[in-house]
């Protein structure tokens, strides 16, 4: 592990939802500030906000542009960007306003990567139609971050609670184009891409279960054959190439035998099918990686929550665990490509 302060930039999310004060509560432990070099990206207008909200004043060094970056310890470097012309968005409601100033502070951060300035990126909940709103044309961030960085190939999101990771082979699609997406070479993606940020966080030969598509996991063929067809396959194929993959089993067990401790990580077969397990599991504490990018970004797993915006109760618990693991990720990553 280096001993290298990792860089990271870090976003205040949508600003008519949790994001804020989620953000100014993180960046106010002296811990976290201690952890990282952080430059937060933000509107002034909503920092101000979400520092009063808190009662929480952060210490911080104001810079103008990418250009003049630097870092004091114990302080958070902060760019601020006018994008809302100092008027507080409605909270609790999605605008154009608010997701174009949400979106171009991802954008910055984007350029402070591609510039090789940050280390990696901590955001608070965005909302994705307010994104949509604001200018996102892709799928979703990850795809667009995807675009921006000019990254080939598979990119997943994983979700994490507690020792337990998920990948998906579809995500934010509709339920009805699921089964036609459901391939061979999107399984073994799915299983590779987990496979490796498992490996790279430190454990030596994951143990990743398949889950099914169809109730029972198809039941021997008699509830769908993708299973059959598709699932066992992709299966026997990543065992061939070194990986501890196993099923396809069913996908009202799974979570069961992973919550028990038989495997790190699952393979779902759409978003909803491992997101609610996962939630249900640990929503307070559960994280979001966007895998398959070449530096870590980071989430909470639960959302913008616009229906307590602004009540000063948001759990931060999921944007802590979040923050923690980019540290390890991106110090990580410095030290392998210190000795490469």
């Amino acid at each position: 592990m280096s001993t290298k302060r990792p860089r990271l930039a870090v976003l205040l999310g949508d600003p008519a939802g949790v994001g804020p004060e989620m953000a100014v509560k993180l960046l106010g432990r002296e811990q976290n500030r201690n952890a990282a070099n952080l430059l937060l990206i933000a509107d002034p207008v909503v920092l101000a906000d979400a520092q009063r909200l808190t009662g929480i004043e952060l210490p911080t060094l104001a810079i103008k542009s990418l250009d003049d970056i630097r870092y004091e310890p114990g302080r958070v470097t902060v760019l601020e960007a006018n994008w809302l012309d100092g008027q507080s968005p409605p909270l609790g409601e999605c605008t154009l306003e608010a997701g174009r100033a949400s979106f171009v502070a991802l954008e910055t951060a984007l350029d402070a990567v591609k510039r090789g300035l940050c280390d990696g990126i901590v955001f608070a909940p965005l909302n994705k139609h307010s994104l949509r709103l604001g200018g996102l044309t892709e799928e979703d961030e990850l795809r667009h971050i995807q675009q921006s960085l000019q990254v080939p190939g598979f990119v997943c999101e994983f979700n994490i609670t507690g020792h337990l990771w998920t990948s998906r082979v579809t995500s934010h699609v509709p339920i009805r184009e699921v089964a036609d997406l459901i391939t061979q070479d999107g399984i073994c993606d799915a299983v590779k891409i987990i496979d490796a940020a498992l490996r790279q966080s430190g454990i030596a030969k994951p143990r990743i279960a398949v889950s099914g598509l169809n109730p029972h996991a198809g039941d021997g063929g008699s509830i769908g054959m993708e299973e059959i067809e598709i699932i066992e396959p992709a299966v026997k194929k990543a065992q061939s190439m070194g990986m501890d993959a196993r099923g396809p089993y069913s996908p009202d067990t799974i979570f069961i035998a992973a919550r028990r401790g038989d495997f790190d990580a699952i393979v779902s077969m759409y978003h909803d099918q491992g997101q609610i397990a996962m939630k249900l599991i640990g929503f307070d504490h559960g994280v979001t990686l966007h895998g398959g990018l070449p530096v870590p970004v980071v989430t909470s797993a639960s959302g913008s929550a616009f229906d307590i915006a602004g009540k000063g109760v948001a759990n931060i618990e999921g944007l802590q665990q979040a923050y923690d693991l980019c540290v390890r990720m991106a110090s990580s990553r410095e030290a392998q490509a210190a000795t490469a």
